[in-house]
C-alpha cells in the first residue's frame, strides 16, 4: 500500500467530521478498495457517531452494518498495561546517552497523519471587553467543576448562606483569596456563579499541606461542616480535578517513535547549530529508524524585542530571515517525518495563551515537510496516542508561587504533574503568563493525555503523574546572559525519544 493511503483515508474521514483509530485506519488501507471501503462506511456509520473504531469497519468489511452501541469518544488505540510509573524520575529514564550506534538498514515509514483537538487557530473572539472575561472564567468553573461534581454534593454559595450551623456542606469554587490566620489556620475563599464564601483548612488537618498548592483562580471542591454561626465552612477534605488513579494511558498498536523537542531559538548567538545537525543527521540514521513523528514545543526562533536589548544577542536581526533560517534546519529533517509544531513566547504570535499558529505568511515560510502548525495548547493523537503539547510559560508561575523543592526549575516534570493535578495548563489569571479573553478557555485540560510534552524552561525533565508520561525536553540554545546572571544551566542539545508502544523515553544528547 502506498505511504499516502493511511493519509488519505484519514483526510476522508476528517472531511466528513470523524475521527478513527490507528486499528481502523490500518484495516482500512489493507482492503481491497480502500476508498469504497472509506465510502461504505461513511454511507453505514451512525450520525452521532464520534470517533470510527476498528469494530466499525471490521463489521462495514464483513458486509454488516455498524451497531450503534460500537462507537465510542477515544483517543483510539489499544490499552497496554505496560504504564509509566507515577514515582518515576528524571534519573529513571533509560538513559542519556550520545547518539553512536547504528542498527539494521532503515526500512519504510509509514506514519499516520495527527489528529489534533483543542486547536483554535482562526477561532478567537476575544476583544477584551468585560463580557468575554465573564465568559472565559464562567467557561473555567462550568467545565473544572463538572469534573468534581462526583466527589461532593455541591451547593451553591447562596444555599450555604441559607443551610443552619453545624449542617454538612460542600463547595466547587474558583480560589479568589488565601490568607493564613493569627492561629496558623488557612482561610480559603471560594467563589462560584453565585457568589462567595469562607473555607477554613485547620493547620492540623492531614490535607493541611494541599493549601500550599493552591494557586489563585484554580477551581477546587471542599466539603466539612459550617460553623455553628454558619458563616465559614469547616474543611473536612479538600479536592483537585486531578487525573484519576484508575488512569490508563492508550499505546500504539507497533513499535514506532516519536522526538520530542523545544526551543531551538534559531537567530540566537546561542543557537547551537551543531547540536541541531548532529540530531538531524541521527534521524536519518538505521538507529533511528522507528522515529516516525517530530514534534516541537515551541520558541523554534529568537524573535525580535521579546526582552529589553535582545538585538544585542542576536545573530539574525529579522524576522523573517530567522523563520527561513529555521526552515532550512527543518529541511535537514528526513522528507517521510511527520512534523508537528506549536508557537512559543519567542514566536511571531501573540503573547497570550492560547496562542493561535502563526499567519500565513510565515506558514509559508515554514511549509518544509508540509508540518502540521496548531495552537499552544492543542493536543495530538498519533498512533492512537494523545500527546498535549503546551510551551510552558506558566512554569515560571509555578516555581516562583508554590513553596514545594520538587517543583523548580531543575525538576520540571514535577512542575507539568501541578498543572495535571489543577486540570488546566496555566491556572492562575493575571501573572506571569498573559492569557486572553475569549468565549471559551481553551487551556482547560479536558480530556486527559497520554503524554505532556513541553519546554520553556530549557531543562530536561522526564516522569509521570497518574500514569500520564511528562516530557519537557531541554533545549538547542547555550546559555544566555540572562540565565547567567540567574545561574541556570540549560540542557542543551537533548531529544527525549517517547516509544509510542509503550510510553518509554530515551534522551539523546547531542551537545
Amino acid at each position: 500500500m502506498p505511504r499516502a493511503s493511511p493519509v488519505r483515508i484519514v483526510k476522508q474521514l476528517t472531511a466528513a467530521g470523524y475521527n478513527a483509530d490507528r486499528e481502523a485506519v490500518t484495516l482500512l488501507a489493507g482492503a481491497p478498495d480502500p476508498d469504497r471501503a472509506v465510502e461504505t462506511l461513511l454511507d453505514q456509520i451512525e450520525s452521532e457517531a464520534v470517533t470510527i473504531t476498528a469494530g466499525e469497519v471490521r463489521e462495514v468489511l464483513n458486509g454488516t452494518t455498524p451497531r450503534a452501541d460500537d462507537t465510542t469518544v477515544s483517543g483510539g488505540g489499544e490499552t497496554n498495561t505496560n504504564h509509566p510509573n507515577a514515582s518515576e524520575s528524571a534519573a529513571e529514564v533509560k538513559g542519556v546517552e550520545q547518539a553512536d550506534q547504528a542498527a539494521s538498514d532503515r526500512s519504510p515509514r509509514d506514519p499516520a497523519e495527527p489528529i489534533v483537538h483543542g486547536d483554535m487557530t482562526g477561532e478567537s473572539t476575544g476583544t477584551g471587553e468585560y463580557e468575554d472575561f465573564v465568559s472565559v472564567f464562567r467557561d473555567r468553573y462550568e467545565r473544572l467543576s463538572a469534573m468534581l461534581r462526583g466527589r461532593v454534593k455541591h451547593r451553591p454559595t447562596d444555599a450555604l448562606e441559607s443551610m443552619p450551623g453545624g449542617s454538612e456542606g460542600a463547595l466547587i469554587g474558583l480560589v479568589t483569596d488565601i490568607r493564613s490566620t493569627r492561629n496558623g489556620h488557612w482561610l480559603v475563599e471560594l467563589e462560584d456563579t453565585n457568589g462567595t464564601f469562607p473555607a477554613l483548612v485547620m493547620k492540623d488537618r492531614e490535607f493541611a499541606t494541599a493549601v500550599e498548592e493552591l494557586l489563585l483562580d484554580e477551581v477546587i471542591a471542599v466539603q466539612g461542616t459550617l460553623s455553628d454561626d454558619g458563616g465559614i465552612l469547616f474543611v473536612d477534605d479538600l479536592f483537585f480535578p486531578d487525573v484519576p488513579l484508575t488512569f490508563e494511558p492508550s499505546t500504539a498498536d507497533r513499535h514506532v517513535q516519536a522526538a520530542l523537542v523545544s526551543d531551538l531559538h534559531v537567530g540566537s548567538q546561542e543557537f547551537l547549530d551543531g547540536a541541531w545537525t548532529d540530531f538531524a543527521d541521527w534521524l536519518h540514521s538505521p538507529a533511528a529508524d522507528s522515529v516516525e513523528y517530530l514534534l516541537i514545543a515551541g520558541d523554534m526562533v529568537e524573535g525580535v524585542g521579546v526582552y529589553p536589548d535582545q538585538d544585542e544577542e542576536l545573530d539574525i536581526i529579522d524576522i523573517y530571515e530567522q523563520y527561513e533560517a529555521f526552515s532550512e534546519r527543518l529541511k535537514a529533517v528526513p522528507g517521510d517525518m511527520e512534523i508537528v509544531m506549536v508557537p512559543g513566547n519567542h514566536d511571531a504570535v501573540r503573547l497570550a495563551e492560547p496562542q493561535p499558529a502563526f499567519e500565513p505568511e510565515l506558514r509559508e515560510i515554514m511549509s518544509a515537510h508540509d508540518a502540521h502548525i496548531y495552537s499552544n495548547p492543542s493536543t495530538v493523537t498519533l498512533e492512537g496516542v494523545s500527546i498535549l503539547l503546551y510551551h510552558g510559560v506558566s512554569l515560571d508561575e509555578l516555581v516562583a508561587e508554590l513553596p514545594m523543592p520538587e517543583v523548580s526549575y531543575d525538576q520540571p516534570d514535577q512542575a507539568m504533574a501541578q498543572l495535571l493535578k489543577k486540570r488546566h495548563v496555566a491556572p492562575k489569571y493575571g501573572g506571569k503568563n498573559r492569557i486572553a479573553p475569549e468565549k471559551q478557555d481553551y487551556l482547560v485540560i479536558e480530556d486527559i493525555p497520554d503524554v505532556v510534552h513541553s519546554g520553556h524552561v530549557h531543562k530536561l525533565g522526564v516522569g509521570a503523574y497518574n500514569d500520564v508520561r511528562l516530557v519537557n525536553s531541554g533545549c538547542f540554545q547555550g546559555q544566555t546572559a540572562f540565565q547567567r546572571s540567574v545561574n541556570i544551566s540549560p540542557d542543551v542539545g537533548t531529544a527525549p525519544i517517547l516509544d509510542l508502544d509503550t510510553l518509554d523515553v530515551t534522551v539523546r544528547k547531542f551537545a
